[in-house]
């Protein structure tokens, strides 16, 4: 099969690019520096010739309200229209668990503009809903923070390391479309607060950690529930224990390794 994967030279594309070509499959890593551009839509066309499947994980670089919305609404009407030119028959989308709770955020507004423009390509399609990323921790923690304090709300979170993220991703884009929503999450569930405050002490961040339920998340407030799966979930196997232990960049060369296991 052929594959398009925009976003393909990211965090979870380099990896989907990866597992798709070892299984043998045909795959184009979507991305400026490869010449495809999906807000102008350059090389979008060349692309999608011949292609069968087509993985959308692309991100806005800017999380400023109305940057995000015309990210989304720009790129997607690009790629699905260039899609439905070639004939291209499942379009994968990763997407965030619990995006229609969260209108109040502009970001998710851009998530749920997207999330629209899928379902109403007349593509098959398969929209995949994911927990948070033990990656993306770090830009959780900085959006928070107001001097030396971080300031988090309690609600649940079942996060997801990236490489299970894309191994759901990689299996998913080979099955037949569901034409619906497939939500996958991490092993194990714990408070957004609590989950910041263990990753603060492994990388000996000295910020004080403060729980509050009307600590904004990406500019919306979050219910005990909002950023949890259902129970029909795919659950990654890596927990945040032995994630944050093969993560040398976070963890300082002298700190125990008892911290992280």
């Amino acid at each position: 099969m052929k594959f398009v994967v925009i976003g393909g030279t990211g965090l979870i594309g380099s990896k989907v690019v990866a597992r798709l070509a070892g299984q043998g499959h045909e795959v184009v890593a979507a991305a400026p520096s490869t010449g495809i551009d999906i807000l102008t839509g350059e090389g979008l066309d060349a692309a999608m010739v011949g292609t069968d499947v087509v993985v959308d994980l692309a991100n806005s670089p800017s999380f400023e309200d109305a940057a995000v919305l015309d990210f989304f609404q720009t790129a997607g009407r690009n790629v699905l229209g260039a899609e439905a030119k070639a004939g291209v028959g499942h379009h994968v989308a990763l997407s965030v668990v619990g995006t229609e709770k969260l209108e109040a955020s502009g970001y998710f507004r851009g998530k749920i503009a997207q999330e629209a423009l899928i379902r109403e390509s007349g593509i098959p399609y398969t929209i995949i809903h994911s927990t948070q990323f033990f990656e993306f921790l770090p830009r959780m923690i900085q959006s928070a923070a107001d001097g030396n304090t971080v300031r988090l709300s309690p609600a649940l979170v079942q996060p997801i390391a990236a490489e299970d993220v894309a191994k759901d991703v990689a299996r998913l884009a080979q099955e037949e479309p569901v034409n619906g929503i497939i939500e996958i999450a991490g092993p194990e569930s714990e408070s957004l607060a609590s989950l910041a405050k263990r990753f603060m002490a492994i990388t000996e961040d000295p910020r004080d950690v403060v729980s509050d339920v009307h600590a904004p998340y990406f500019g919306a407030e979050l219910g005990t529930d909002t950023l949890m799966p259902g129970a029909s979930a795919w659950h990654g196997e890596l927990s945040f224990d032995r994630w944050v232990i093969d993560q040398p960049r976070f963890v300082p060369a002298d700190a125990p390794r008892a911290q992280a296991s």
